[in-house]
């Protein structure tokens, strides 16, 4: 890896409340251009990985990258379509990217996929947006701020209304678990089944985030790899409305590079910070 960018700048909440909007409005252009694409005659890649990559994912980081340029050209962003082009580790702020989380679930026909959107400072996620074209909603968050969910009209207009996660169901009662409805793995069904009576909630893309952030599920575990841009601006919007995202020991997770590479091995997403382990 290269040295880390000390030159970058640390974006603090007033700042990255100044972009919210604007981050936004971009979250919905990105969306608008994955619309735009006809599934049943786009053409479909295989990365070095096995996963797919299509024209609507490229649209869709175009439109970012040329966003984000505009917006703040002083900010680094590592995009899952120009990871390349990333001088890893980061240690001041920069936005973390998922032009379009859940290609499996865009390819196969359904309406569960995303744009994510995070700017993360200090290794740690502060602001989030997950835009759900295909259902008109979006949900974002700026950690200390609080989170909520809007719902576009005619990719303009929106209605806002507050988001927060919910207890933890008292003894007895059943979990809501939020798992993944491509991406099974046994370390993952093995903690769901140890918590008796839970019942699992299948979902695609970044919208696991968006039910434990809304309350509607009470926990999101993935115990098996999965890359930084498909958690982080999960992680800014759950934290924001109160919960917590960790990893299976309760430690924090840190963005930007500072592992080996850009893999995060697992996570939790708690709606109640008080049912995580201590790490």
């Amino acid at each position: 890896m290269n040295e880390p960018r000390s030159s970058a700048p640390s974006i603090d909440r007033d700042q990255a409340a100044a972009l919210m909007e604007s981050l936004t409005d971009l979250v919905i252009q990105a969306g608008l251009a994955i619309l735009a694409v006809d599934r049943t005659a786009m053409k479909i890649e295989g990365k070095a990985d096995g996963s797919p990559v299509t024209e609507a994912d490229l649209a869709a980081d175009r439109i970012i990258a040329a966003g984000l340029t505009r917006l703040a050209p002083h900010l680094p962003t590592l995009s899952e379509e120009r990871v390349d082009l990333a001088k890893l580790p980061y240690d001041g702020s920069f936005f973390l990217i998922d032009p379009l989380d859940g290609t499996k679930e865009f390819i196969g026909g359904r309406d569960e996929f995303t744009v994510n959107l995070a700017l993360v400072t200090k290794g740690s996620p502060l602001l989030g947006i997950i835009g759900a074209p295909a259902l008109g909603l979006i949900w974002r968050g700026l950690v200390g701020r609080g989170a909520e969910r809007l719902t576009t009209g005619n990719g303009s207009a929106r209605v806002s209304e507050p988001i927060h996660t919910r207890p933890f169901p008292p003894y007895g009662a059943p979990w809501i678990a939020a798992v993944s409805r491509s991406h099974g793995d046994c370390r993952t069904d093995d903690f769901i089944a140890k918590r008796p009576g839970a019942i699992r909630q299948a979902a695609g893309s970044a919208v696991k985030f968006s039910r434990i952030a809304e309350g509607e599920a009470d926990i999101y575990p993935r115990l098996a790899p999965t890359c930084e841009w498909d958690v982080a601006a999960g992680h800014a919007v759950v934290t924001a409305a109160g919960g917590k995202v960790t990893d299976g020991q309760g430690a924090d997770l840190r963005f930007g590079g500072h592992r080996e590479s850009i893999i995060v091995p697992e996570f939790i997403a708690w709606g109640d910070p008080a049912a995580a382990p201590q790490g």
